[in-house]
């Protein structure tokens, strides 16, 4: 076999050779083989000089132009693995790039935190800003702040989970309206989403983890009409301009006068049904004017301000919006029912 030959074999055998690599250090390790300074392509260019003349040139540009044409084999194969077909430094074998590729799923934000980010765009569009607080409080912020004394009996309305040091997962999203109201002067528009906790059996209509949107508006000259217009102006644009709602009396420890505001039952029309327990009314949410001993607990003059609060619970604007009739849903991670979100 003339030198000749044996660059022209060089060159089919790396080539081959090169298609087969099945990772990058298989790669690394063949350019050592055919271009480092022990490979067989070396040692005939260190043979030209023993060569005659003639031979000399002729075997000496085709061994540089096997070189030239095994770097480039090296440089496009290197890209490819490092690009397209991602070979890995395990071994693993090259991917098929003309295979059809893997569906990747797209995740998406779940009801809840929807359900919440469309109430929030609401109040913002409004002048509200956002303001968040710990899920676990004080008895002060959680009840004392908000007028709920030690010996109250609205206590009982909220079953509390206490934690260790006399503090608790609040059971509303209030206590951040007494943080907020304690460090700052009015004029003051504020919603606080978040998570509540309370311990009640779980079932259909209730579980002891859910979500409120409480809100609250206080400055100088703020009337019950001001109050009835913010809720009706969110109850329209939340759930439709055509929506029907109406105002009935209420108790709140924290506001005084109390309300709560019912929608005409969207699934019947108001005829009657199963979801509106035969009234033809569903109850939305809770609101009335600031009670003065929260105003005096931070510190405010009664007589100087006054403002209006507002609660709502999301699961359950959740579950009269979209027709779900169990709040256990919202736990499960079941993906069949989330994907229809």
């Amino acid at each position: 076999m003339t030198l000749l030959d044996e660059v022209a074999q060089i060159l089919q055998e790396a080539r081959e050779r090169i298609g087969k690599a099945d990772s990058l250090a298989a790669l690394k390790d063949l350019q050592v083989a055919y271009l480092g300074r022990k490979s067989r392509l070396t040692a005939i260019l260190k043979q030209l000089k023993d060569l005659p003349p003639d031979q000399k040139k002729e075997v000496g540009a085709a061994a540089n132009n096997v070189r030239t044409q095994i770097e480039q084999a090296f440089k496009q194969t290197t890209e490819q693995s490092g690009n397209i077909m991602r070979l890995s430094f395990s071994g693993a074998p090259l991917v098929d790039p003309t295979l059809p590729g893997i569906y990747a799923h797209q995740g998406v934000t779940h009801i809840i935190n929807q359900t919440i980010g469309q109430m929030c765009r609401i109040f913002q569009n409004m002048g509200f800003e956002m303001a968040y607080g710990p899920d676990i409080e004080t008895d002060y912020y959680n009840f004392e702040a908000l007028n709920f004394g030690p010996d109250h009996p609205a206590r009982e309305m909220q079953d509390t989970l206490f934690v260790e040091g006399g503090r608790l997962l609040r059971t509303h999203t209030t206590p951040v309206q007494a943080r907020v109201l304690e460090s700052r002067r009015p004029p003051i528009k504020v919603v606080t989403p978040g998570k509540c906790f309370r311990n009640e059996a779980i079932s259909t209509r209730a579980h002891m983890a859910f979500h409120q949107v409480d809100g609250f508006l206080v400055d100088e000259g703020v009337t019950v009409s001001d109050l009835k217009g913010t809720m009706v102006a969110f109850c329209k644009a939340f759930f439709g301009e055509e929506l029907k709602l109406k105002f009935r009396p209420s108790f709140f420890p924290f506001t005084e006068p109390s309300a709560e505001v019912d929608i005409q039952c969207f699934l019947c029309g108001g005829e009657g049904c199963r979801v509106c327990k035969v009234t033809g009314w569903l109850e939305v949410l809770g609101a009335g004017m600031v009670h003065p001993a929260v105003f005096e607990a931070v510190g405010y003059d009664p007589e100087e301000y006054t403002g209006f609060a507002f609660g709502l619970g999301v699961e359950r604007i959740a579950m009269l919006k979209y027709g779900i009739d169990d709040i256990r849903l919202f736990f499960d991670n079941d993906l069949r029912f989330l994907k229809q979100f």
